[in-house]
């Protein structure tokens, strides 16, 4: 079923202008079946009676004619293509903001490319659709029901006739339609997973080389490529079905028409200039009708398309600020876990069970352990990226569930292991989390993250544009400034994932001395790997299997002779020498 109350509800803004242009589809549709009459006189009075007068005024009226349906076309097709561009403008707007707002867990699931797909792909099928196959549909609808009963107020002997072939032909087509919405749905999701084959490919290009993957890349993409493929070709066999039986069913319509209605004509009981009328109705009929599975391939195309967009829009953000939220504008950064469990939707096991943890104001905690258990997990629920199954986070002594998520994010810093920044300019990647910030604002910051010496060497200094995710820049640079934009937000809560894992050691070095001015005063957590970040710490979590294994200083856990002392002696030790 085509999903109308979807397509109603996208037009909906444009109601005005869309009557507007349906009053110009009436007005130019009227024309076309007003001419067949004209076409009807002209032969039995201006050529069979030889009314030359009669001639000459038909010839001015259908030259006015032709202008004026001329001039309704054209403000019919500017008024409806920009409903069309303004109705795709506000999808992906919608579709974006939305997605803008989706929790982590549903991108967890959902592959970039079908997201990219519904945004680009999906749209552009709705627009085209409602540029042009929805008013043509309508005009289709209209001529049809027009033009059936004319020939029926006609000669409703040689309408029946014309029906024989007419009627399979529209039930075909109508059944076409109900195969193809589905089978333009399976097209749209295997484009959106080879857009996401091709989007992984792209990103990971250095991957695939430093491995020499080609070959296996290659396959890959052919697979879904090949699904593509054979998905496409179905609908243009079902397409191709259609479309050549409706041909053979007009042509029988004709020859069906000629036949008795001639014999009319011989036998008195029609006149010429009817039987040549009556055939233009019916060619005016054969025409839409024939159109309509190619209308009928393009709604099913569109149908698809919504359906697809409104399964992104209908999905609700799980996390959201609740009614009458608290909004904290200030914090002062005690954090608290009470008895927290998280499993994510797609794991078996639990990521965090019976977590019970205080962090004082201004404290730094560093948390270690193997990789999956746990730290990132943990750090996670601060600034509410996943919602715990059990327990609460609280800042200040508030459920972080009843705060305004927007202010809570505000005060929280966080520093990737890999962090991205944007293609844009330098400043602009500092300043991204205060947009209105002063310059000075930003050299400070960059100062602080020791990076301004390095951006002052390059071309255009701070308005130097960088590569797509900063690939321009080096490991350690692109760290410095993600850095600097934690360091610009001067968060109360920061949190630093591994922040200086890729950097050697003299930037390390550099970058710990800013950092250690950073923290004061400020709640910290720093998923760590390096012991001098380790040490310092006024507490170490050591994690394991989603669970605090061992908590304490440095001296303490050493002292416990535990999983802290062996991670010490196999990682950490050979740092401190």
């Amino acid at each position: 079923m085509f999903p109308i109350e979807k397509l109603r509800s996208l037009i909906h803004p444009y109601r005005t202008s869309l009557l507007i242009a349906t009053s110009l589809l009436f007005a130019y549709t009227a024309i076309d079946m007003i001419l067949p009459k004209i076409i009807e006189q002209v032969i039995d009075r201006g050529l069979v009676q030889q009314e030359r007068a009669f001639l000459f005024q038909a010839a001015l009226v259908v030259i006015g004619l032709g202008v004026l349906k001329a001039i309704l076309i054209n403000r019919r097709i500017l008024r409806t293509h920009g409903i069309a561009h303004k109705i795709a403008y506000d999808l992906r707007n919608r579709l974006y903001n939305h997605i803008q707002h989706l929790p982590f867990s549903y991108h967890d699931s959902v592959q970039s490319g079908q997201l990219i797909s519904r945004c680009i792909e999906d749209v552009s099928a709705i627009q085209n659709f409602t540029a042009s196959g929805l008013m043509n549909l309508l005009q289709t609808i209209v001529l049809m029901l027009g033009v059936t009963v004319i020939l029926f107020i006609s000669n409703w002997k040689l309408a029946l006739i014309a029906m024989l072939p007419i009627l399979p032909m529209l039930r075909m087509t109508i059944s076409f339609g109900q195969r193809v919405g589905k089978l333009f749905y399976e097209v749209d999701d295997t484009m959106g997973e080879v857009s996401s084959r091709l989007q992984e490919n792209v990103i990971g290009a250095q991957v695939v080389r430093a491995f020499a993957r080609e070959d296996f890349e290659n396959e890959r993409f052919n697979r879904s490529n090949r699904k593509l493929y054979n998905a496409q070709i179905r609908t243009v066999q079902e397409f191709a079905r259609v479309v050549p039986t409706t041909n053979l069913l007009v042509a029988l319509v004709t020859i069906l028409i000629l036949w008795f209605g001639g014999q009319m004509v011989m036998q008195k009981q029609l006149t010429l200039g009817e039987l040549v009328a009556f055939n233009s109705y019916l060619l005016l009929f054969a025409e839409p009708a024939q159109q309509l599975s190619w209308l009928v391939n393009q709604a099913g195309e569109a149908a698809a398309g919504i359906k697809r967009t409104f399964e992104v829009l209908q999905t609700r953000p799980e996390i959201v600020s609740p009614e009458n939220a608290i909004i904290l504008e200030s914090i002062r950064g005690k954090v608290a876990f009470e008895n927290v469990s998280l499993r994510y939707a797609s794991e078996p096991v639990s990521a965090l069970e019976n977590i019970n943890l205080v962090i004082e104001p201004n404290q730094v905690v560093a948390l270690i352990g193997p990789t999956g258990s746990g730290k990132t997990s943990l750090v996670n629920l601060i600034p509410r990226f996943y919602d715990v199954d059990k327990g609460s986070v609280r800042i200040d002594g508030f459920d972080t569930r009843l705060l305004e998520l927007e202010t809570l994010r505000k005060q929280i810093g966080i520093v990737l292991q890999t962090s991205l920044l944007f293609s844009t300019t330098i400043r602009e990647n500092i300043s991204y989390g205060k947009p209105n910030i002063t310059m000075l604002d930003i050299i400070a910051a960059a100062k602080a993250a020791q990076a301004h010496d390095f951006i002052m060497e390059l071309p255009e200094q701070y308005d130097t544009m960088i590569g797509e995710r900063g690939t321009t820049l080096s490991g350690g640079q692109r760290q410095r400034i993600a850095i600097a934009r934690a360091i610009l937000l001067d968060p109360r809560i920061l949190i630093l994932d591994d922040s200086t894992s890729s950097v050697d050691m003299k930037t390390e070095k550099i970058i710990q001395e800013a950092l250690m001015k950073l923290m004061e005063g400020r709640t910290t957590f720093v998923i760590a790997q390096r012991l001098s970040t380790v040490r310092r710490a006024d507490l170490i979590l050591v994690m394991q299997d989603g669970r605090i294994a061992e908590r304490g200083t440095h001296e303490e856990l050493l002292a416990l002779n535990g999983l802290y002392r062996n991670i010490y002696e196999l990682q950490l030790r050979e740092q401190e020498s």
